[in-house]
């Protein structure tokens, strides 16, 4: 009786603890169960004013903002966005943020004071867009791979350290 306990411990220690032996058979997934692929099938102003195909973006990884001015959470997670984007676009990533348009007016100086180094895009009479990301709420973040399926949606306020794991990830991955 004794030597099948210990076969049985040996059996569940070897598989259910060995990383090594589990990653084989079990690889880790790095989207969410329901990820989809990305609709980056338009054309948006940046402050600027020049024309941006998101198209251009394939093959990168892309944190996809939608934010505003007015948006308390948006001014805190801007920032991580600046650092990370100074930190991975080297390595590929690309920030958008893209913001509804209320008023032009107060947009660049906002741009200007939270120092966003990223594209900024401007959001007017996109309806499609809109509904290509649905139940966008402010702020909303997808991130999608360089395959062009969003890995992850986040609504609400998205800080680095919950984001950041995700994008080193999808970085590696070619």
């Amino acid at each position: 009786m004794m030597p099948r306990i210990a076969l049985a411990v040996t059996l569940i220690f070897a598989f259910g603890m060995a990383p090594s032996a589990r990653a084989a058979v079990d690889p880790p997934t790095v989207c969410r169960a329901a990820a989809r692929p990305a609709n980056l099938n338009f054309t948006l102003r940046d402050i600027r004013g020049q024309a941006v195909a998101l198209k251009a973006f394939s093959g990168q990884v892309i944190l996809l903002n939608f934010w505003a001015t007015w948006c308390g959470p948006c001014h805190i997670e801007i920032p991580c966005f600046v650092e990370l984007y100074k930190k991975y676009r080297s390595q590929g990533l690309a920030v958008l943020g893209v913001w509804p348009v209320v008023t032009k007016a107060k947009l660049k100086p906002f741009v200007a004071d939270l120092k966003m180094n990223y594209r900024v895009l401007v959001v007017s009479g996109h309806d499609d867009l809109m509904k290509a990301y649905p139940g966008i709420g402010l702020p909303n973040t997808f991130i999608i791979g360089r395959d062009g399926i969003i890995c992850e949606e986040h609504s609400g306020l998205a800080m680095k350290e919950q984001i950041e794991p995700l994008i080193k990830t999808l970085l590696t991955r070619k």
